[in-house]
């Protein structure tokens, strides 16, 4: 049986979609038909009760139609009930096996999230939550054409304006009063970077009462002109900051391509990402959950265990990936240990109130409201976490594993480095991803963390120090330590200390 594992990323689907000069497509109609028939083998493994029900919808990406157009027709052959959703999102197409209305056995969404526009991938749910890794390798090698007595049916329906109507009727229930309009009088832009967030703005906070004018990007359009559609991406950054700005905005608000990430800038253009939004997402959980624990990944900085703490809670450094971070939230509560957030730098976050489900439009939705509460108060987001402390200066390096059998000599020089003796360096046991290190004495107050990267062959140094001109001295020193295994790239490295 002919197996398409090369396509798994995790827990997704993910290929090219295009040809370019330099990549040949992988992720073609052909594999989308072997993709149905998987996710047919999948969702029968769980339930009898047959014609299955699944919807799709697909970001603004260049190959999204074609791509829909095969899965579509090899579901219908096989007996499903096929509902187009169209323009959509990731955590949209959860809520549609969640909606009554819709009542799906699995939600499909095609995306790459923030990748280049000739990717494209599949993300899968059940009405239990997202699909993890098992599952899509099961998928993937379970592609043999389901036999079908009958066929099936397609229709076209709109998701976003109940996914965005659910959301409004969220937010005026989360703030006192339960007022018709609770943004009345503030201006908020939203980004989308010419991804499928644009709703937003119209659906969401015009009923809500905001004044969305300045807002950019809204237009779906999937060669992405204007800036990747990526919180983590400081163009992208730069980009809604400076609207922010020109526009005397009140806030402003980007999300990814597929809208399960986002990211906010304030009035005075603070950027509230990585881990700042974390911060500010923690002390909103926090107040509403006193001594809750908060899962994240491991590169956050030491300032946020020390935030969390004051605050009563409890932060969980945990692997990358944001279904790891998710199924740890899950396990913890499982085991009797209330927790409220997972959450990622990148800005995948996913709230036990909210199906834990990965959904960057309800991280605004907790900020907004939040936003009349604050100013009655006469506070501002920046307030929320003016106790969390800056670090001096930040430093992220990737190292290219040049080895086919890569993932042996990462672990080999994570093991090592273990061993290696520099005054003020002290591992740091609370860590559960590569190795992680406190810096003190000569090598100012900070910490690195090496790890591997999750599905490229690389190593990813992460360092920060709170004093200035720190962080070469560190560099130095494991360039030093790397000169034992020729196959780590260090090219980036090298250009750094010349």
């Amino acid at each position: 049986m002919t197996t398409f594992t090369h396509l798994q990323n995790g827990s997704d689907i993910r290929g090219i979609a295009l040809d370019t000069e330099e990549e040949t497509a992988n992720l073609t109609p052909v594999a989308m038909e072997k993709i149905a028939s998987g996710l047919i083998h999948w969702l029968l493994q769980k339930q009898t009760i047959q014609p299955l029900t699944i919807g799709i919808g697909q970001d603004s990406r260049l190959s999204g139609a074609k791509l829909k157009e095969a899965l579509v027709t090899a579901l219908v052959n096989q007996g499903v009930q096929v509902i187009d959703f169209g323009l959509a999102t990731t955590p949209a197409m959860f809520m549609s096996t969640q909606f009554e209305e819709f009542a799906c056995d699995a939600g499909v969404m095609l995306t790459a999230s923030h990748l280049p526009y000739y990717f494209n991938g599949v993300k899968i749910f059940n009405q239990s939550g997202g699909a993890e890794k098992e599952d899509i390798q099961f998928i993937l090698t379970h592609t043999a054409e389901v036999a079908s007595e009958t066929i099936g049916t397609v229709k076209k329906a709109d998701i976003l304006t109940p996914y965005a109507a659910d959301l409004v009727q969220k937010i005026r229930q989360g703030i006192e009063g339960t007022p018709e309009q609770p943004l009345k009088g503030l201006k908020i832009i939203v980004d989308a970077g010419n991804g499928a967030g644009g709703f937003f703005a119209e659906k969401v906070l015009q009923p809500l009462g905001a004044n969305t004018e300045g807002s950019q990007f809204l237009e779906p359009d999937g060669h992405f002109p204007n800036h990747i559609p990526n919180p983590d991406n400081k163009e992208a950054m730069a980009s809604i900051q400076q609207a922010v700005l020109a526009n005397k905005a009140d806030l402003g608000v980007i999300f990814d391509t597929d809208v399960d990430r986002s990211a906010v800038v304030t009035k005075t253009g603070d950027v509230l990402n990585r881990n700042n939004l974390i911060a500010v997402l923690s002390k909103i959980v926090l107040r509403e959950n006193p001594g809750t624990s908060i899962v994240t990944n491991s590169p956050t900085t030491d300032h946020l265990k020390v935030f969390i703490e004051t605050l009563g809670g409890k932060q969980v450094r945990y692997i990358s990936g944001y279904r790891n971070v998710i199924n740890k939230a899950i396990q913890l509560n499982e085991a009797g240990i209330d927790c409220q957030l997972a959450i990622e730098t990148s800005g995948h976050a996913a709230f036990k109130e909210n199906y834990f489900l990965d959904d960057g439009a309800y991280v605004i939705a907790k900020i907004l409201m939040l936003l009349p509460q604050l100013q009655k108060e006469g506070q501002t987001l920046e307030s929320l976490i003016a106790d969390l402390k800056q670090p001096a200066e930040t430093q992220e390096v990737r190292f290219k594993l040049e080895r086919a059998d890569y993932r042996p000599l990462g672990e080999q020089v994570i093991a090592d480095i273990a061993n290696i003796q520099v005054a003020g360096w002290t591992i740091d046991p609370e860590n559960d991803e590569g190795i992680r290190f406190r810096l003190g004495e000569d090598f100012g107050s900070g910490w690195f963390l090496l790890r591997m990267s999750l599905h490229e062959p690389l190593l990813v140094l992460q360092v920060e120090n709170d004093e200035s001109g720190i962080i070469p001295q560190v560099l130095h020193e494991i360039h030093r330590f790397l000169n034992a295994y020729p196959d780590v790239n260090q090219e980036k490295l090298v250009a750094l200390l010349a």
